[in-house]
């Protein structure tokens, strides 16, 4: 069992930038895929960036990429998201998620754990 906690979240304008954080309880973190995904009321959840276990590979829905990074930090048993340029149309809960498999995957099915969300709201 993987418990996952996101921080991080909050209120900004458009233009402006978050760092969300996720801590993961278990010492074998390293071996996890981890991706992000966010949920705006009314929708369905959707892939936001995922990186495999060593960081050398990331993955990136279209609409983020190129102003969010996600990068990872094994010896903290943490994964980040940089977003920077936010937009309101990024308002939403952000999850992070773990998924035993080397495999970097954007489908939600894939993932094994999940935390409980963090809210980002940008207003315009």
């Amino acid at each position: 069992q993987v418990q996952l906690v996101e921080s991080g979240g909050g209120l900004v304008q458009a233009g402006a930038s978050l760092r969300l954080s996720c801590a993961a309880s278990k010492r074998t973190f390293s071996s996890y895929t981890m991706g992000w995904f966010r949920q705006a009321p009314g929708k369905e959840r959707e892939f936001v960036a995922a990186i495999n276990w060593s960081g050398g590979y990331a993955y990136y829905a279209h609409s983020v990429k190129d102003r969010f990074t996600i990068f990872r930090d094994n010896a903290k048993n943490t994964v980040y998201l940089q977003m920077n340029s936010l937009k309101p149309e990024d308002t939403a809960v952000y999850y992070c998620a773990a998924d035993w498999s080397t495999v970097v995957a954007s489908r939600a099915s894939e993932y094994d754990y999940w935390g409980q969300g963090t809210q980002v709201t940008v207003s315009s």
